[in-house]
């Protein structure tokens, strides 16, 4: 798996982290002085939390990742580590496009950088699961929520769409302008997305074991 974010070195770690840190405070406080003129200061609340919703990712992600608790299938696909026979996988953070997708690439490049490297993930973690106990692969289920792969793909790779569930959608509403963000580097254009376009998927492991020769071909073409 190549990150360019984690071949730096923790100099450089440190740096990146300082610089957002800063970035921040600066963005806080030019939108406190501007409400404060406007007598507006009980709205801080909102730049605050737009600030932490986008810079968040560049700390928990690296964090999650140090500590076991996110293990990375390719450079654009996590997974949560398994719990109570459900894997959580998540695709690309705001934080990993903003290391790993090349900023020459046009928009539609992008996507099929993206979903490439969706399908990367993917195999890699069948690979990983297809040796253990058939027994204990009948009752893993793969759950996901993405913008990228639409209901008809996801049906081909052996899943299927379900309701987004209340707090997720929660969840989605809160990192709006994070959602923005990488939408928008992802289409190398900015983009408002569509919650609506924003859906959940699941199916069992083994479903997407029998649909690897499938997975397989679709990432050589790619």
């Amino acid at each position: 798996m190549k990150h360019p974010y984690y071949s730096k070195s923790q100099k450089e770690k440190n740096s990146i982290t300082a610089k957002i840190i800063v970035l921040s405070l600066l963005v806080n406080l030019t939108m406190g002085c501007i409400l404060l003129y406007l007598n507006l200061l009980l709205f801080i609340f909102f730049p605050i939390a737009i600030t932490f919703s986008i810079i968040a990712p560049f700390f928990d992600i690296p964090s999650l990742k140090e500590n076991n608790q996110l293990i990375y299938y390719s450079s654009l696909f996590v997974a949560e580590r398994e719990k109570n026979k459900i894997i959580l996988v998540h695709g690309g953070s705001l934080f990993d496009y903003f290391f790993v997708i090349d900023r020459k690439l046009t928009g539609r490049e992008r996507s099929n950088f993206i979903l490439k490297h969706y399908l990367e993930g993917l195999l890699n973690l069948i690979s990983e699961y297809e040796t253990k106990d058939t027994q204990f692969l009948e009752d893993v289920t793969i759950k996901g929520t993405t913008y990228i792969i639409n209901e008809r793909t996801a049906e081909k790779f052996g899943l299927k769409k379900i309701e987004t569930d209340t707090i997720k959608q929660l969840i989605l509403i809160y990192n709006y302008p994070n959602l923005i963000c990488s939408i928008s580097i992802a289409r190398a254009k900015l983009s408002f997305p569509n919650l609506k376009n924003i859906n959940t998927f699941e199916g069992k492991i083994t479903e997407l074991i029998k649909n690897k020769d499938y997975l397989t071909r679709l990432y050589q073409k790619m």
